[in-house]
């Protein structure tokens, strides 16, 4: 009989045994170290797509690193003095004188507006200028006083045959309400055209409250004639003038000058005119004297 060695059979049995534990604990290992490089390529490539530049859009904010140069640029740069902003300089503030004046006279009450380039003049100076032309004041009586005058400025003469243009205003305290209503017609020139002199009819001027009563006399001829436009109001106990004048007389060795615009020149007047205002003044009142009747004495007869 065949002799079987069983200590023969079994290390040969204990043998393979060894051998397929150790196939299995190496595929094992191997498994363990073929999953632990998977993870690794799969993070090494996780990482390395984080790190590729994403396309620019127009909400994205600017690289973190161009901010830091930036800082890092000014920072470097040196420091510079603060300036403190200049101060604009006052404004100045132009105070426009008014266009026109006022003429006002508590006396008589009368006032009026007159531009102001116009030459205003008062008592003697306002006497001188009136008395200047023909017929310097038209009350039917003697008495009357120049108050003010406003004369046209310098500029108008220039280059015309121009002598006068001017607004003044004259009181007469010794006139009725009647007598203010009258006009004197202008002396005659004996070597003009008697045909040219002439004195308007009255008219009527309605000023505000007040009614006056105005004529026109004119004077000369050609180159030397007056033109004057006056007005009466009985106003305060006395009667007032308001007159506008214009007067031409160029010399004989300027003939050849130009004519004055008459009509321009009165419009500026009586603008002045349309201005004028008589106030109520109080009149002084003069008191009535009584004369005194003399005291009798009784004559007791002798005894």
């Amino acid at each position: 009989m065949t002799r079987i060695n069983f200590s023969s059979t079994s290390k040969i049995a204990s043998t393979r045994d060894s051998v397929a534990w150790g196939k299995k604990n190496l595929e094992k290992t191997t498994s363990a170290l073929l999953f632990a490089a998977l993870l690794i390529v799969c993070s090494l490539a996780v990482g390395c797509s984080s790190d590729k530049p994403k396309p620019a859009t127009s909400t994205s904010q600017p690289p973190v690193t161009q901010n830091a140069t930036a800082m890092t640029t000014t920072s470097s740069m040196p420091a510079l003095p603060l300036q403190t902003a200049a101060k604009p300089a006052p404004k100045k503030v132009v105070h426009k004188r008014p266009a026109n004046l006022t003429y006002a006279d508590k006396t008589s009450g009368v006032s009026f507006q007159y531009p102001r380039k116009y030459d205003l003049k008062t008592g003697d100076d306002a006497g001188k200028l009136v008395s200047s032309i023909p017929l310097p004041m038209n009350f039917v009586q003697p008495g009357g006083v120049p108050l003010a005058a406003v004369e046209l400025p310098g500029a108008v003469y220039n280059g015309n045959d121009l002598a006068a243009a001017f607004f003044n205003v004259s009181v007469n305290k010794t006139l009725t309400a009647e007598q203010c209503e009258g006009f004197l017609e202008p002396q005659p020139d004996p070597s003009a055209d008697p045909s040219i002199q002439a004195a308007a009819q009255p008219s009527r001027l309605i000023l505000g409250e007040m009614e006056l009563l105005g004529t026109e006399a004119v004077t000369g001829e050609g180159i030397r004639q007056s033109d004057a436009k006056y007005f009466h109001v009985f106003q305060n106990g006395a009667c007032y003038e308001f007159a506008v004048n214009v007067t031409t007389a160029a010399p004989e060795s300027q003939l050849a000058m130009k004519h004055v615009d008459r009509e321009k020149a009165f419009q500026q007047l009586e603008k002045i005119l349309a201005t004028v205002k008589v106030e109520t003044v109080a009149t002084p009142e003069v008191a009535a004297t009584t004369p005194a009747t003399p005291a009798t004495t009784p004559v007791t007869p002798a005894q």
